[in-house]
């Protein structure tokens, strides 16, 4: 993966920042198959500004998290280039906590990954732990905690890495409808303070329109950009207002438009 990086030389820095969080330009992924080689995504070409909170949307296995994955550098494109304003930070839809570790120390593990000094870690997870609503909770054990709880110490943990780019992967898909919601406000309020960008993936329509500033449709078989809406609706939002559903709607027509074209059930 292409790493965009700052210059050094501090007079030129202003005028050459990067003007983007994640660059995508025509970007394919193809993977070998029984039947030959599959393509996966097809000539995609997307930006994300800087503090700039995107949704990408579509059926499932239109090649949402392989792009994703694509961008975080877990894997490379087969053809086209990717470019991030330093190195993305990643959440899964399971929240990937060490069990033999207290929610604190999981926090500590990114932070001692990232460099930071024995003695800086804990007040710095103890603050991160904070940020997330979960004061209290450092030496908590993953089994103690709610799947909602974890998934909050997840995002604590991803957050430790000091990314400009927060990448998430249908963080809230498997938890109850209040929990998600509830943290639906609490990524909101965070993506405020913090001035991170945020490419988010999900199948849900609601939860995209309820999140994003931009919100991208990919076809299926293989991913295509298929059509974007700017979200104009001001936060806070919640997934029951009248915009956020008449806006649902058009999009789910779009998606179910998009189904049909390819012969998905």
């Amino acid at each position: 993966m292409a790493t965009a990086t700052a210059t050094t030389d501090k007079v030129a820095e202003d005028a050459t920042a990067v003007p983007y969080a994640a660059r995508i330009e025509h970007v394919s992924k193809s993977f070998a198959g029984p039947a030959g080689r599959q393509l996966v995504l097809d000539d995609i070409t997307l930006d994300v500004a800087p503090g700039e909170f995107v949704t990408l949307l579509g059926a499932s296995g239109c090649g949402k998290s392989t792009l994703l994955n694509l961008v975080a550098g877990l894997d490379r494109p087969s053809a086209g280039t990717i470019g991030t304003d330093g190195r993305p930070a990643l959440m899964f839809q399971e929240h990937a906590l060490f069990p033999w570790l207290t929610a604190g120390k999981n926090i500590e593990l990114a932070l001692k990954l990232r460099g930071v000094a024995k003695a800086e870690r804990r007040p710095e997870a103890e603050r991160l732990l904070e940020l997330v609503r979960l004061q209290g909770a450092y030496g908590k054990r993953v089994h103690e905690l709610s799947g909602g709880m974890r998934q909050r110490v997840a995002l604590a943990r991803a957050l430790a890495q000091d990314s400009r780019l927060l990448l998430m992967d249908e963080p809230f898909a498997a938890l109850d409808a209040i929990t998600r919601d509830v943290l639906h406000d609490e990524l909101t309020r965070i993506w405020r303070e913090t001035g991170l960008s945020v490419l988010f993936v999900t199948h849900n329509v609601r939860e995209a329109v309820r999140l994003a500033q931009r919100v991208v449709l990919l076809s299926s078989r293989p991913g295509r950009i298929a059509r974007e809406w700017t979200v104009g609706i001001p936060q806070p939002r919640r997934i029951e207002d009248t915009a956020v559903a008449e806006l649902s709607v058009e999009i789910t027509e779009e998606l179910r438009g998009e189904i049909r074209r390819h012969g998905q059930h």
